[in-house]
């Protein structure tokens, strides 16, 4: 018994699923007390020279540390992917250059590539469909030109195991283009709406369903568009109430947030 309560008491907090691994590694003699102590550190926080890996942000948040790629360089990247991923968890890229997501693709080969994303998802849990008591995200996007914020959007919800429905090119300048999909987003426990131009979709969105509309404003669009401080302003001042809205082109801050509404839905039907 002392062997566990030494482990344990290195540790205030840990995922029960992981510290079951580890303590029944150790009962099976397939890992020693040493190497066990040294994994059961790491749990919380881990320091590299460069960063310091939270280890705990699925139990805190509802989802694990994210790589945001933008000024790593591309062995950073695959030396952070490893340790998050270590256990075969789900790890998540974003903001990945070219050589970024090769780097990823050399070094974790079965890993999902998303070039228009400029991100990478290493362990992708598998596609979930939507039934009654999993209701679907939709990720809705006015512009083809928006495409690379949808896509984003899309490949974090999959690392949430969230079911997504995309419904692209519906901007209001064809308003009839995202009529058609109403009973699709009306059936979504959230919704991912993304636009630039003037911004008007959100609006028009949350006009037409109950849930939380999450708004992103992309910097695409002529000189006015202000690379997206126009469409930014425009959802700020929204006049349908279930309108949120994140920073220009972030699809993953969107994505996030709706997939916490999909995960205290699950919750309360549990």
């Amino acid at each position: 018994m002392w062997v566990y309560y030494q482990l344990a008491a290195t540790i205030q907090a840990v995922n029960a699923q992981q510290l079951q691994q580890l303590l029944s590694a150790v009962a099976g003699g397939e890992m020693s007390v040493t190497e066990a102590v040294s994994r059961l550190r790491s749990l919380p926080f881990e320091q590299l020279p460069f960063a310091t890996l939270d280890h705990h942000r699925s139990l805190r948040c509802g989802h694990p540390e994210v790589i945001f790629c933008a000024g790593k360089t591309s062995q950073q990247v695959v030396e952070i992917a490893s340790k998050l991923g270590r256990d075969g968890g789900r790890v998540l890229a974003t903001r990945a250059s070219a050589e970024h997501l090769a780097a990823i693709q050399q070094a974790f080969p079965e890993a999902m590539i998303d070039s228009p994303a400029r991100a990478a998802l290493i362990n992708p849990p598998e596609v979930v469909d939507p039934s009654p008591t999993r209701p679907p995200v939709g990720v809705v996007s006015a512009g083809t030109s928006d495409g690379p914020v949808a896509a984003e959007a899309l490949i974090t919800l999959r690392s949430m195991s969230v079911p997504a429905i995309p419904i692209t090119d519906v901007g209001i300048a064809g308003l009839h283009r995202l009529l058609h999909h109403v009973p699709i987003l009306q059936s979504c426990c959230a919704i991912v709406a993304i636009a630039g131009m003037e911004g008007a979709l959100p609006s028009v969105v949350g006009g037409l369903v109950a849930c939380p509309v999450f708004a992103v404003p992309t910097s695409v669009g002529y000189g006015a568009n202000l690379s997206g401080l126009a469409p930014l302003f425009a959802m700020l001042n929204s006049c349908a109430s279930n309108v949120t809205v994140v920073n220009i082109d972030n699809g993953f801050g969107a994505a996030m947030a709706a997939s916490l509404v999909h995960q205290q839905i699950l919750r309360h039907i549990k």
